[in-house]
């Protein structure tokens, strides 16, 4: 497994993976527990937004994950009252627990006021997106060979900086990764051929909740506790 990005927020890697594999694990990352909002008293709304689409926009907040268990919840208040023609109410009036500080959640005019008070609960991705921790997706890892030279084939360099580059008059590969172009537009580059074996590139991107490699890790596990069910029943 070869690693061609990792931070925090995102990761990706090369591997010989097989797809299903790949796929069943995507499919995990859904049911990773997940703090988020669940439910909020709204005591009072002077915005121009209705109560409802407040608290969904409140849910959708990328929460610190914790270590909740069944049946428990944190509980969030916030007031704030509008001062000037526009008062931007951020996600950072949640506390620390908002794992970005900046999120818009309503604009506020002169005089105007809200308060709320709001649970997070942890929950899957599976029965509502604002428990999702992020997605994984895949894609074949291209095998680029390069032919002869062309004024069209330096075109490559300007439109996919990121997957070629030139070396004075010639074309080279710089990422084969972030190749994308589509195989029925290779007519137009001629001396271009691309083939694609079993290498797979991984791409894991969090929303915040955890790192991206987290969500890997704990998608597995995910998909590791549904086999055992599974062959529970089996036997």
């Amino acid at each position: 497994m070869e690693t061609i990005e990792k931070t925090q927020e995102k990761i990706s890697v090369v591997s010989d993976i097989n797809v299903s594999l790949a796929n069943a694990i995507r499919r995990s990352v859904n049911e990773i527990p997940v703090l988020a909002i669940d439910e909020a008293d709204v005591y009072k709304n002077d915005s121009a937004l209705y109560d409802e689409i407040i608290v969904h926009r409140l849910g959708l907040i990328p929460l610190k994950n914790q270590k909740m268990k069944v049946g428990q919840d944190i509980e969030m208040k916030f007031k704030v009252k509008g001062k000037g023609e526009r008062t931007e109410v951020l996600s950072g009036e949640l506390g620390d627990q908002a794992v970005y500080q900046d999120m818009p959640i309503v604009i506020l005019s002169e005089g105007q006021e809200i308060e709320i008070v709001a649970r997070a609960r942890a929950g899957l991705g599976i029965n509502h997106a604002k428990f999702s921790p992020g997605i994984l997706f895949y894609k074949h890892l291209p095998k680029i060979k390069i032919s002869g030279e062309s004024e069209k084939q330096s075109e490559l360099a300007e439109i996919y900086p990121e997957a070629f580059e030139m070396f004075g008059e010639k074309l080279k590969v710089k990422n084969a990764a972030e190749f994308d172009l589509e195989t029925a537009d290779l007519k137009d580059y001629p001396g271009i051929e691309v083939s694609y074996g079993d290498d797979l590139v991984l791409t894991v991107e969090s929303w915040g909740q955890m790192d991206a490699k987290d969500v890997f890790v704990e998608a597995c596990k995910a998909l590791k506790g549904n086999l055992s069910e599974v062959s529970k029943v089996l036997k």
